[in-house]
């Protein structure tokens, strides 16, 4: 049988109340007496139901998720699994919103991030490039009590509790490994493009692509990054001007959001040019574009995995419970036409 708060009472010499303020962290407790619980828990290995508790409190948990706002399918599509799982873990007595900002402005996002209701607000999982405006949000988010998960895009100097999403330096190595095999008799060079470049995914990626071009396929030359900011003309032009300026353009890389734009500039400006095209992020559009043939590979993340570790993380974190790292591990996942699914 598992042993419960009676048998912590009863080994503790304590009463019942006294092992309830102490499991919940009550400062009421003479310094005798708490550690004479914390003693007969580890001594009895109970582990405590925290979702019984939770319920007995009538507890809920207020977690926000702050994403990029704008014309963005992958966005779109993180923001679907994040209702999905929601939706599915009404059990687990969480309320969670969904806010966007404008990414590309670190004012904007501080100002939407110190409107947040703090007094109120558990934890918050944040998709936005890190700057010095947003590490200082964090740290006042954080002195307030609240936990900090970065989401999809790793803010590691901002001193969050947690980082769920995949190590996009492998991204971008894997990407550099499927662009060397596909072109491996080939010499020439690739456009790599990326919405933005203060994203640390991009910034990652792109690290990891240069290192295994540099190593194992040195005949194939990653030209400098184009950011197009979602700008439709800006891909066009450059588009234009990598295929007239290198006439042994072999590939294009799109290391992150803007897929849709790239794609119809690549219709417009490169048709004909039989160029490899490896992409991130399975959506509508990379999704039909593998069935077309218009990508040759897509690196992408389950994104619903993505959502469920977030909530799972922070809920542990709120808990002060450990986390399975294993379990939590985000997975670089390669689908082509052929396993699409």
């Amino acid at each position: 049988m598992k042993p419960t708060v009676h048998d912590i009472a009863r080994e503790a010499g304590v009463s019942l109340s006294t092992v309830d303020r102490v499991l919940n962290g009550r400062a009421d407790v003479r310094p005798k007496n708490a550690e004479r619980v914390k003693d007969a828990v580890r001594r009895l290995g109970y582990v405590r139901d925290t979702n019984a508790a939770n319920l007995a409190r009538k507890r809920r948990y207020k977690f926000v998720f702050v994403l990029p706002e704008g014309p963005n399918h992958f966005v779109d599509t993180v923001a679907g699994a994040v209702r999905e799982a929601t939706a599915a873990q009404v059990t687990d007595r969480a309320d969670v919103e969904i806010v966007y900002v404008n990414a590309a402005d670190p004012h904007a996002v501080v100002k939407r991030l110190k409107s947040l209701d703090l007094g109120t607000l558990d934890g918050v999982a944040l998709m936005v490039p890190e700057t010095p405006q947003v590490r200082d949000a964090i740290a006042h988010i954080k002195s307030a009590g609240a936990y900090v998960v970065a989401f999809v895009s790793d803010l590691p100097n901002s001193k969050c509790d947690h980082f769920v999403g995949i190590d996009n330096f492998s991204a971008g190595q894997t990407a550099g490994a499927l662009l060397g095999r596909f072109l491996r008799k080939e010499t020439g060079c690739i456009l790599v493009t990326s919405n933005s470049m203060v994203a640390r995914d991009s910034i990652e990626r792109r690290y990891g692509l240069d290192e295994v071009l540099l190593r194992d396929f040195p005949r194939l030359k990653a030209l400098p990054t184009i950011e197009f900011h979602d700008d439709p003309q800006r891909i066009r032009d450059t588009l234009t001007r990598a295929t007239a300026t290198h006439a042994d353009l072999k590939a294009v890389y799109s290391m992150g959001s803007g897929n849709a734009i790239m794609l119809e500039a690549l219709r417009e400006t490169a048709a004909g040019l039989d160029l490899v095209v490896v992409a991130h992020d399975l959506t509508p559009v990379t999704r039909q574009a593998l069935v077309d043939g218009e990508v040759d590979a897509v690196i992408a993340q389950n994104v619903g995995h993505l959502a469920r570790s977030a909530l799972r993380v922070l809920r542990a974190k709120c808990d002060d419970a450990g986390i399975y790292e294993a379990q939590e591990q985000i997975r670089i996942e390669i689908v082509m036409r052929e396993n699409l699914y």
